[in-house]
């Protein structure tokens, strides 16, 4: 009997999209392919925004800068850590059990997307100090209290999902790539709720709380601002809207990143809780909704550089001063030709 089973395995690898495997390959193709190109995708993304932010001074001028960078390195490591499963896939001989890898996989993975969220939630509240009491604000927000709540994020996330160690259930279906995990580790309903308690709805809330009144105050200023139109002349109103609106268009970047980041993980979130609420589960629909929302880590960087122009000109700056670089190594080689009088760097903005 065991022999048939493992006869079975050998020939046809464990593959949570059914139609991921083809007889001619020994791996699942599909399944490789989605994890392989996801990871590129967020290791290059993120380092991209990681050295835009070093090279470009006025993008730290933003507290949310703390913040947007702690989101980049955690997706960066998101990046990193799906290597593993990838080299799973592919048969690459793991010197760990498939037990432990699957359960500290799901574990990293889990902590740094709560990482994400958490600081999602910390840029609104920042948002809202600034705009609420903009007097105040440099006294309440401090470089030495940012990085408190930065240690205290990663803090919190760690002690939320530590408990999958302890029996408690299982995190999350990042580790499913793994057989052990998709078979011998399930989820418990106590434990879905109390990560739902701790994590996803209070974020959940103070996003909505926070950005909710952001733009009702954002949108009564600009009621203020047409009503000194109408009274006074149109170049004073003028001067008066471009005052205001900075705040909002700022706002408006970050919401969008929070949107797309909720939409990207409400299909995995309603997943978890009804798999573990019914019992019910499919290989298929963990798959697809965990690595959608594993997605995110690299649509982050994408919205960011389409909606924010200081980024883009510090992206702008770096590409330059890589094809310097390039051009100056080339001159180096060739010395004959002509050198360019110009600077040989370009990362300041």
């Amino acid at each position: 009997m065991n022999s048939t089973l493992d006869g079975n395995q050998s020939s046809h690898p464990f593959c949570l999209l059914a139609f991921g495997f083809l007889e001619t390959v020994d791996f699942c193709l599909l399944e490789v392919l989605i994890i392989v190109f996801l990871t590129v995708l967020i290791i290059s993304g993120n380092i991209i925004v990681i050295f835009v932010f070093h090279c470009a001074p006025l993008l730290n001028h933003h507290t949310t800068s703390y913040f947007i960078q702690t989101m980049a390195y955690a997706d960066l490591l998101v990046g990193v850590s799906c290597l593993v499963p990838s080299l799973s896939l592919l048969h690459y001989p793991l010197p760990v059990e498939e037990s432990l890898i699957c359960q500290v996989f799901g574990f990293v993975v889990s902590v740094l997307k709560s990482v994400s969220m958490t600081s999602l939630a910390c840029i609104s509240i920042d948002r809202y100090i600034a705009i609420t009491k903009p007097l105040t604000y440099n006294t309440l927000v401090t470089p030495w209290r940012l990085r408190l709540c930065i240690f205290l994020i990663w803090l919190y996330s760690t002690l939320v999902f530590l408990p999958s160690f302890f029996h408690w259930g299982k995190p999350g279906y990042h580790g499913d790539v793994f057989q052990w995990c998709a078979e011998s580790w399930h989820t418990d309903p106590y434990f879905t709720l109390f990560i739902v308690m701790m994590l996803y709805a209070p974020a959940a809330l103070i996003v909505c709380f926070t950005y909710f009144n952001i733009f009702r105050i954002c949108q009564q200023h600009t009621k203020e601002i047409s009503e000194r139109q109408a009274r006074f002349s149109s170049q004073s109103g003028e001067a008066g809207e471009m005052q205001a609106c900075p705040d909002k268009r700022y706002a408006m970047v970050l919401f969008r990143i929070t949107s797309v980041f909720y939409i990207l993980w409400l299909p995995y979130i309603i997943y978890f809780l009804l798999e573990s609420s019914t019992g019910h589960s499919n290989r298929s629909a963990s798959f697809l909704t965990t690595w959608l929302a594993i997605s995110n880590s690299f649509c982050n960087c994408v919205i960011y550089s389409l909606s924010n122009s200081v980024f883009q000109r510090g992206l702008k700056r770096l590409s330059g001063a890589m094809c310097t670089s390039c051009a100056s190594q080339t001159i180096t080689k060739d010395p004959y030709t002509v050198r360019s009088k110009g600077p040989l760097t370009g990362c300041h903005v």
